[in-house]
């Protein structure tokens, strides 16, 4: 059996906090529309406190977009409880995010609150919240440094005040798989309410871990995921949707859990952010980058040529993209470059072969990728010296 994972972006919140990557209302409504279309479970939209701008993209997105649970956060504060019920109440499904930190360390120096002013707090916020709407999610912020029994205490509380969803965030991504996994067992464990409410991961990327801490709350009962398109996020960003959306699908053997996202979706959904924000990709990011897909060693050219599945363990159409890409260069072979030429309509005897790969190699030297143009060029140039037709000398086209 297998298990439904919810996939809660925070593209348009957490995401949209990243440095560089804020976005006017017009483009929160264009990327939510995609999300849609991705068929993500919940849209967290924003912030409606923050800012008026903020308010009115939010409430765009909850009078427009349909199938999806539209989310707005808050602090546990009345005013910003209001805010936000004031953004989304035109939501078919809506959704109050309400937080407050929860570890010693923001306790005493952020919030300057003492652990039972926290718990009554929470829930105040909760119990006010829930006279909006059934729906409420309480995150309890900086989970992951919080002590477990207080912990404990914090989600007794918020569920008994109403909460649906409860999120253990690693707010400031310390945590390792080990242990953020086993904070949702210890609190599955000790706090036997947790079995009629969604536990949900919140996982940042300082450390580099954020999708593999996600993975492992889902190992240990998270129902839900929060996540970004291409990991934005504060500091080294969040989880990266697309690869917990891949990993679950690809190792559903591991996890034995699935999602409703449309994969194919995945990156049409990717290049739309890049182009709203301005911010592109490393391309040798997973799932999504330039290069996740593209080959230019020989041997793994060859592999690939002759079952797909030697080198890659994803379908690239399953994600959007056509195919994948043999990459020309230097460490490229002649099977990669045959497959090329025969793309172009061009059968090479074994002499010819050998003559383009000998121009390919040696040109490749000299630049990074022999471009089409070129290998083409290459190609016609080794034809006609078969058909005994000299060929003047012509400047390559090569990506340098």
């Amino acid at each position: 059996m297998q298990r439904r994972i919810l996939i809660f972006d925070t593209t348009l919140r957490d995401g949209e906090q990243s440095p560089g990557c804020s976005m006017n209302t017009h483009e929160k409504l264009c990327m939510a529309r995609q999300l849609q279309q991705l068929r993500v479970d919940v849209i967290e939209a924003g912030f409606p406190i923050a800012s008026e701008g903020d308010f009115q993209a939010v409430q765009a997105i909850a009078q427009e977009i349909q199938g999806v649970t539209i989310a707005a956060l808050s602090r546990a504060r009345r005013r910003d409880i209001d805010r936000a019920w004031e953004a989304i109440r035109a939501a078919k499904r809506p959704r109050i995010h309400t937080f407050i930190a929860t570890s010693p360390i923001h306790m005493q120096h952020k919030l300057r609150m003492s652990p039972q002013e926290v718990v009554a707090a929470l829930d105040e916020s909760v119990r006010y919240a829930r006279a909006y709407t059934d729906d409420v999610e309480f995150s309890a912020e900086d989970a992951s440094r919080s002590e477990l029994p207080f912990l404990f205490e914090v989600v007794r509380t918020a569920i008994r005040a109403g909460a649906t969803v409860i999120n253990l965030p690693d707010t400031v991504g310390y945590a390792t798989p080990s242990e953020y996994g086993a904070m949702f067992r210890e609190v599955r464990k000790n706090v036997p309410e947790c079995r009629n409410v969604t536990l949900s991961a919140h996982t940042h990327n300082d450390l580099g871990m954020a999708v593999a801490n996600a993975l492992a709350a889902v190992e240990n009962g998270a129902a839900q995921v929060e996540c970004t398109v291409n990991g934005i996020g504060e500091r080294a960003g969040n989880a990266a949707l697309e690869e917990v959306v891949m990993a679950l699908r690809t190792r559903r053997n591991v996890y034995r859990a699935t999602t409703r996202s449309d994969t194919r979706q995945i990156y049409p959904t990717s290049r739309l952010l890049s182009s709203i924000i301005k911010v592109e990709v490393q391309p040798n990011k997973a799932i999504v980058g330039y290069n996740a897909f593209a080959h230019e060693a020989g041997i793994h050219q060859h592999g690939v040529l002759q079952h797909a599945m030697t080198y890659e363990i994803m379908v690239p159409e399953d994600i959007g993209l056509d195919g994948n890409r043999l990459v020309l260069g230097k460490h490229s072979g002649r099977h990669a470059i045959d497959a090329r030429c025969r793309q172009m309509g061009v059968r090479l005897q074994p002499p010819e072969l050998d003559c383009v790969y000998q121009s390919v190699k040696k040109l490749a030297d000299h630049c990074k990728d022999v471009h089409d143009d070129a290998l083409r060029e290459i190609v016609h140039r080794v034809i006609d010296a078969r058909n005994g037709k000299p060929r003047a000398d012509r400047q390559h086209a090569v990506n340098a």
